[in-house]
């Protein structure tokens, strides 16, 4: 079975983006994203939810579009509805047996692309497997955050600290699992 990555940037107060899903403040060039770009080239599979996925129609994606051409992207939506020709699978339920299915067939790891609610359930499930954060110095005070409102807690190994200067810092951690 193949490893579920959260890669994902994140202000120092947890959010992924600001109100009206602003990521404006978050950096958007230099060595913090060139080495997010590689990391993006290792996944084979990227998993998102709709609200993830319309995002990137802000950006002039269009329906159906993959936003990774290099990956199998795979929406989790119980709602969204996308072109026959549409170059995403849109998987209807994203229960337990449904993501183990997933990092089943997927020929590599797995990217979760975006978060909060998704990421949240998935982190509550025992899905996630490594954690990856691009951490900026900001503080956005409220948007979304990096895993939903889930409740509880759970081990995390740091694996890696990487410092881009001027407070950014890349945080790699395994999730131990029960």
């Amino acid at each position: 079975m193949q490893q579920i990555i959260y890669d994902v940037a994140v202000s120092i107060d947890g959010y992924i983006s600001g109100p009206g899903a602003d990521i404006s403040q978050f950096a958007q060039e230099g060595a913090v994203v060139e080495d997010y770009s590689a990391r993006l080239e290792t996944y084979a599979t990227a998993i998102m939810g709709r609200a993830t996925y319309e995002f990137g129609y802000r950006f002039g994606m269009q329906p159906g579009q993959n936003p990774y051409a290099h990956m199998e992207t795979i929406v989790l939506s119980k709602s969204l509805d996308l072109p026959d020709d549409a170059e995403v699978a849109v998987q209807r339920s994203s229960d337990a047996q449904a993501i183990d299915a997933i990092r089943t067939r997927s020929s590599g790891p797995i990217y979760l692309c975006g978060g909060g609610a998704f990421a949240g359930s998935l982190l509550a499930m025992g899905k996630i497997d490594v954690l990856r954060l691009k951490r900026a110095p900001i503080i956005l005070g409220d948007g979304v955050s990096l895993f939903g409102h889930i409740k509880g807690s759970l081990g995390l190994e740091h694996t890696e600290t990487r410092d881009y200067g001027r407070g950014y810092l890349f945080q790699e951690y395994r999730v131990l699992h029960a």
